[in-house]
């Protein structure tokens, strides 16, 4: 069995929003990540992903978001041993000024330029792949 888990690459004025997972978080405490977080069980239900994540952005930073695009899934496994499978979804801000609203969750958020994360050397290499892959999407639809 996997957890199914969405995040958000949520677009600015040029620039990405990130979180610092806050240390309490059981995978990946203490990092810079996309906004995001695991599907729950709905039984039958429609829109689980889009939902999923529009409700998980508005929990964490108090943001709502529009116009999602999927940008690509991947899988992964946890420090404990869980299965995930992670879909990454290219957003654009529509309202509610980003912060750290579950500090559970949240310690800091920041947005920064592609070329930012692209050369920050503490970043994971698969979020640089997952901007790399939401910018390329977002330059697809400015055309």
């Amino acid at each position: 069995m996997f957890i199914v888990n969405v995040e958000g690459a949520i677009h600015r004025d040029g620039k990405w929003l990130l979180i610092l997972r806050s240390e309490k978080e059981e995978h990946a405490g203490g990092t810079l990540s996309l906004v995001g977080g695991k599907c729950d069980q709905e039984g039958v239900s429609s829109d689980i992903l889009e939902r999923t994540l529009k409700r998980e952005i508005l929990e964490e930073v108090g943001s709502e978001v529009t116009d999602l695009s999927y940008v690509n899934s991947s899988s992964f496994v946890t420090e404990s041993g869980i299965h995930v499978i992670d879909i990454v979804f290219l957003c654009h801000h529509k309202e509610g000024e980003p912060y750290a609203k579950s500090k559970e969750e949240v310690d800091d958020v920041m947005w920064l330029t592609t070329s930012e994360i692209l050369t920050h050397t503490e970043l994971p290499v698969y979020l640089k792949e997952n901007i790399k892959l939401a910018d390329k999407l977002l330059q697809g639809h400015n055309l």
